[in-house]
């Protein structure tokens, strides 16, 4: 999947949202942020929450949006369906600028729009079937169009034996999915995921997302989501764009980010996925040889750019002497590999920075971490 990149460079004079060039990819595209801004009154004066945000998502992608607590996440999806009224800029929804939507226009475009939440939002009073239902009856839909849409919805969530069942008895991953047919009772374009899985064990986190992404497909949604968690935007999402105070720091496809990411908030938010130096060998590791017998240690990162995993028979062949794997692994995300392999090697002819080289043939970045006895 293309990705445009709406950006502006930090020294060109900003454009109006009148004068903004239309790509033909942006005429396109399913929701667009046009130099958005929102700002709160706070005690100690006016919070940035979002600074001229321009994104283009495109129509039936899952979009990640990530980042760390008050990055702005909720802020930006809330303005999709106008739950918050950007303080600048534009929000348009297939082209059409949403701003000026009085509440008739507000309400329809709210039923195109479904929404899920991190803490279900059920009515603990009503039945599944009473739950999912309710949208329908609010929107006076005849009683017979009622019952073969729940029912049509109970079927695709898996929930069709629970529709007499009350929250309380439901588990955490049934009640979300209750959520899901509830926000698609409308037949809406968008789907928005507001933390959607935090609340969720990681078992029951996997089904939902399997869950999301049939839909996705099943039905050509849209679906936005935003996370804390890059384990969810690897798992489901075509594309994402990382917030930091309010602003857009990287964005792109999911396997590009993951593979190289170039900005410190997406660095840190990827740790927890990333392979660590193990301690035991940290200590061990010295920044130069100690004999003749010392092996070097080098770390191969593969960032994506390459069609295939590394040949591991040629590189180890061509790095010469005894060559270990002593921790790595390589997954595929979007038909890229990614994923980064620690080696030593010991009785080798070749110099650290030769082996380096000769490693570079099969991984984007190579890396003389130090020598081991």
């Amino acid at each position: 999947m293309s990705v445009v990149n709406l950006q502006r460079p930090r020294e060109e004079t900003p454009r109006s949202a009148e004068q903004t060039e239309l790509h033909p990819e942006l005429n396109r595209a399913h929701v667009r942020f046009i130099g958005l801004g929102k700002t709160y009154e706070g005690r100690e004066g006016p919070v940035h929450a979002l600074q001229g945000i321009d994104l283009a998502i495109q129509r039936g992608e899952v979009f990640g949006i990530i980042g760390r607590s008050g990055a702005g996440k909720s802020s930006l999806i809330r303005t999709i369906n106008r739950l918050e009224q950007p303080s600048s800029g534009r929000v348009l929804i297939d082209q059409v600028d949403i701003g000026e939507f009085d509440e008739n226009r507000l309400v329809e475009l709210r039923r195109r729009i479904g929404m899920i939440f991190q803490h279900f939002n059920l009515m603990s009073a009503k039945t599944v079937w009473q739950n999912v239902e309710l949208p329908l009856k609010v929107a006076g839909v005849p009683k017979l169009q009622r019952e073969q849409k729940v029912r049509e919805l109970l079927d695709l969530v898996g929930l069709r034996d629970k529709y007499k069942a009350y929250p309380a008895q439901l588990s955490g991953g049934q009640k979300q999915r209750v959520g899901i047919a509830r926000a698609l009772v409308h037949d809406p374009a968008i789907l928005l995921c507001d933390e959607a899985t935090s609340a969720l064990d990681p078992e029951t986190t996997q089904s939902i997302l399997g869950l999301l992404r049939e839909i996705n497909q099943r039905l050509g949604l849209t679906i936005v989501l935003i996370t804390h968690e890059m384990a969810v935007i690897r798992e489901i999402c075509d594309r994402v764009v990382v917030l930091e105070h309010g602003r857009v720091v990287e964005q792109g496809p999911v396997w590009q980010v993951f593979g190289d990411p170039q900005h410190e908030v997406s660095r840190t938010l990827l740790a927890p996925l990333q392979h660590v130096l193990p301690a035991e060998l940290q200590e061990r590791l010295q920044a130069r040889p100690e004999s003749s017998e010392s092996a070097v240690v080098l770390r191969l990162q593969l960032t994506g750019s390459a069609a295939d995993e590394p040949d591991l028979a040629a590189l180890f062949s061509a790095l010469g002497g005894r060559v270990r794997l002593l921790q790595g692994g390589v997954e595929r995300i979007q038909g890229h590999a990614l994923g980064q392999l620690l080696l030593s090697v010991s009785g080798s002819s070749l110099g650290a920075e030769e082996l380096r080289q000769r490693a570079g043939r099969w991984a984007q970045q190579v890396e003389v971490l130090g020598y081991v006895a």
